[in-house]
């Protein structure tokens, strides 16, 4: 990599020698690529909004999450401003960089939405951001164009494999019985997790940063890649096991008043973010392997509250209610429902939100 790595240093030096002008913008830009601002937001999308289109996208990102930092986990790649020391970083990173998380992001997220809003303006507009995410990426020095081309490729594969077979699979894994999900769960989620930490501690044991690094390298990016993987591996398990649940049960429905919406969004992420405080506060002085384990924990069970306890609570308390009709339930319905459930994806978004199809 380090001839395909010299020879990009040369465009990314030229692009921020047209001056710093474009590093705040695309530093905003940026961020509509990142797996965790993204899982956030539909997080509030999935209580106050749309459950279906929030279920589904949060578990195709938070998969596209868990694979992008297996691959950086393996593939030990490192970041412009580390390799050359004369290319600036505009925002920082201590993972490792190919491929690119926020690229990847950014293709299966507005690739998603772009294309099942089935409008072309929409696609076109879900087009522009990825390109301007990735564009964004180079220029602010955090990644090479190897990298974001990576991270396109395997996003826009990931992409292709969620709209060929989503439907499928949902009605297949909510017809599955108890052991089995739960094993498969299991299974998705800690074996990156196994295969990563294997990798490390038997094949890259030892590994110490090449010398032509001569940029600012962090201490351990081997650390904290692997801790980036546990916790988007904990964020997908949590998830799992919670729509499925909820979907056991009912599901939800997240009409209601504004005032209740903005009810449940300011009781969910308050828990959310207490639990943050909380493991921070106990387990703040980890470091290493045991850190990562807790942070799996941590954001299983934050991702368990956002999509189960949450919406039970929501429920029971009366801020929320099941769906009402049968074409509603997690298996009917079809493409054509109200988007309340995690078997109906949305193909029309040309309803108003607040006339109570809620079509995502």
């Amino acid at each position: 990599m380090d001839v395909l790595w010299e020879a990009e240093t040369a465009p990314i030096r030229w692009l921020q020698g047209l001056g710093d002008w474009l590093a705040h913008p695309l530093g905003l830009i940026t961020h509509l690529g990142s797996h965790t601002l993204v899982i956030i937001a539909l997080a509030l999308v999935f209580w106050c909004v749309n459950p279906g289109l929030g279920a589904r996208l949060f578990i195709v990102v938070a998969s596209s999450g868990v694979v992008n930092q297996l691959a950086k986990s393996v593939l030990y790649g490192a970041r412009p401003y580390w390799y050359d020391a004369r290319i600036t970083a505009h925002t920082s990173s201590g993972s490792f960089g190919i491929p690119s998380g926020h690229t990847q992001g950014a293709t299966v997220t507005w690739g998603y939405l772009g294309l099942r809003s089935g409008r072309r303006a929409v696609l076109w507009a879900c087009v522009a951001v990825i390109a301007l995410v990735a564009f964004s990426r180079v220029h602010l020095g955090a990644h090479f164009i190897s990298d974001v081309l990576a991270g396109l490729l395997l996003g826009a594969v990931l992409l292709w494999v969620v709209l060929r077979w989503e439907d499928r699979i949902t009605a297949w894994w909510l017809g599955l019985g108890t052991g089995r999900w739960v094993g498969y769960a299991l299974a998705a989620t800690l074996v990156p997790c196994l295969v990563a930490t294997l990798w490390q501690l038997l094949v890259r044991d030892g590994w110490t940063v090449p010398v032509e690094w001569n940029g600012a390298v962090p201490a351990d990016p081997a650390e904290e890649t692997l801790i980036g993987l546990y916790v988007g591996a904990g964020s997908l398990l949590g998830g799992l096991v919670g729509f499925t649940l909820l979907a056991k049960r009912g599901w939800y429905s997240a009409r209601g008043t504004l005032v209740s919406r903005a009810a449940r969004l300011v009781l969910g992420a308050s828990v959310a973010v207490l639990v943050q405080v909380l493991v921070y506060v106990l387990f703040g002085t980890l470091t290493g392997l045991a850190e990562a384990v807790v942070s799996f924990v941590a954001y299983a069970v934050i991702t368990f509250w956002a999509s189960y306890l949450a919406p039970e609570m929501f429920v029971r308390s009366g801020l929320a209610t099941r769906p009402e009709t049968s074409t509603e339930t997690p298996v009917g319905g079809g493409r054509g429902g109200s988007g309340d459930t995690p078997a109906q994806a949305p193909s029309d978004t040309s309803a108003d939100a607040g006339d109570g199809d809620e079509r995502g």
